[in-house]
Formats: C-alpha cells, structure tokens, sequence
C-alpha cells in the first residue's frame, strides 16, 4: 500500500557503480533515490556495485527514501542482491521488468525467507507492452507491493516506437498505468525524461504527469530534481485553495448544507478529500524541510 506520508515529487537513479555520486545524492533536494544495480551497471561490475550500495545505505540518506533496484531474479546476480538488501537500510526494493504476478510473488516469498525487515516494500518496474496488458495482475499480485514505475525508454524501444515532444507514442500506456495504481492504491511515478540540456521538454513533461495523475517523476541527473519536486508539490495557491474549501464546506455542513459554493464552484465531499491529500502532501513536505 502506498505511504500517504512520504512525497515521492522526484525520484532520481543512481549508479551503484558510481561512489562518488552515491555520497553526492545524500545531500541533494530529492525524495526519493534508486540505487540502481541493473540498467546503469556493467555486468562485470555488478559486484562491486552492490557492495557500493550496500555501504552507502549503512550509512544512511537521511530523509530521502532508498531504494534498491535489483537484477531480476533470472539473472547471476538477483537472488544475490536480494539477500544482501534484506536486511539492510533500504526502503524497499525495485524489480526490473515485471511482466507478471509471479515475479513480484517471487522477490515476497525470497524476502519472507531471508526473513526480511516487514517494512521492506516492493516496487516494480513497468516498462514492456506485455506489462501493461498485465497490470491487474501486477497490481494485486502481493500486498508488499507499493509503487509502479514507468519505464518509458524501455516500453518505446519495444513498440518500435519515436520519443515525441508530446509523448504520443506512451500516453495509453501512462494513462492505464495511473488507473491501475489508483485502483490499488499504489503510488504511480512518471518516466524519465533524456533531454538534460532540455528544461522547456522537462517542464512540459513533469506537467503533463502530473495532470495525469502521478505522484512524481522519474530523473537521471540531479539539475532535474527542483523543477519535478516544483511540478509535483502543492503550489501556495494549492494550499490555501484546499484550505477555503474544507472552511467553506464545513461551514456549510454546519448551516445544514450539503454542499458549499467557493469562487463560484460546487464544494462537495469528494472536493474535501482531495484538498486534505495536498495539505498532507504539503505537510509532509514541509517536515522534510524543518
């Protein structure tokens, strides 16, 4: 299930490979972070990244959320990666290429064997059309499960596909990945963007995620953290906006009205439920900060 508390505004992948920018990521603006032993290592350095990402969880990233992003299990290195983040300071743990329940039941069950921290999500990658046919049954696979990510250079490279500007070619794929998350009440965070000199195509992006409905947006360099974490956080006029509806309503439930009318708009229970999601959002924001 997904944790309400925690904003996932910008979620930046790391090389394990990498040190110096594992010891660099604890110090930036980001909320989240995958730690990445898949797409971003070599096959001859995957040993040596995981032990990386190993010592750099020990020694933690302060509020910023950790998340590993293993081999999948039917590579050399999976099932090793598992068992050396079962217990470690992880969140939770990322699988690659999920086109199936089973494979998400599979990493459950390897982690209820190691006997793992209870507080361990899973997170899955999504990013081939078979996926995206298949998440219903990713969805509801395991209740570990907390997070779907899009994985839009993968799943555009499958369709034999061209990145457009506008994002033509994954919208239908968005837009179900979105509605599969919320009907199982997972988090949804958006592709990355590939353009790093391209700030105007970054912002067009993270908007259109975000009107889309997810809850932040996947990054590959660190100049893209505070547009997303921008994007994707309640603006002022969010807040106080949420703040007058929920006044308004409860003064109208008070008089005997069902409803409330703020700005010339209908206020109903369901707007009142959306305003206090941005004003625990921005909350949870704001406890980052202090």
């Amino acid at each position: 299930m997904i944790n309400t508390n925690r904003p996932r505004r910008s979620v930046l992948y790391m090389p394990g490979a990498n040190t110096r920018a594992l010891e660099k990521a604890k110090s930036l603006p980001a909320d989240s972070l995958i730690l990445d032993l898949e797409d971003a290592v070599a096959p001859d350095a995957k040993v040596a990244a995981r032990a990386n990402v190993h010592t750099a969880l020990a020694s933690g990233f302060g509020h910023r959320e950790a998340v590993v992003r293993i081999n999948g299990l039917n590579t050399p290195w999976g099932l090793d990666d598992l068992k050396v983040f079962a217990h470690s300071k992880a969140d939770a743990i990322l699988l690659p290429k999920v086109e199936s329940a089973a494979q998400i039941q599979a990493v459950a069950e390897e982690l209820r064997q190691l006997n793992s921290s209870h507080q361990l999500t899973i997170w899955a990658m999504i990013e081939t059309p078979m996926a995206i046919f298949k998440l219903p049954e990713i969805c509801s696979a395991h209740p570990s499960l907390e997070a779907l990510v899009l994985g839009t250079s993968d799943l555009v490279k499958d369709l034999h596909a061209r990145h457009t500007p506008g994002r033509e070619e994954t919208l239908t794929a968005l837009s179900l990945s979105v509605l599969a998350a919320r009907a199982h009440q997972l988090c949804a965070l958006d592709g990355v963007h590939l353009s790093l000199d391209d700030e105007p195509g970054l912002r067009s992006s993270c908007i259109q995620g975000r009107d889309m409905g997810f809850d932040g947006k996947t990054l590959i360099h660190p100049s893209q953290i505070a547009l997303a974490n921008e994007t994707f956080g309640p603006s002022p006029a969010e807040i106080e906006e949420a703040q007058q509806r929920i006044a308004a309503y409860e003064a109208a439930i008070q008089s005997g009205a069902g409803i409330a009318v703020l700005n010339g708009k209908l206020v109903e229970e369901l707007h009142i439920q959306d305003a206090k999601r941005i004003l625990a959002l921005a909350e949870a924001i704001n406890s980052f900060n202090r």
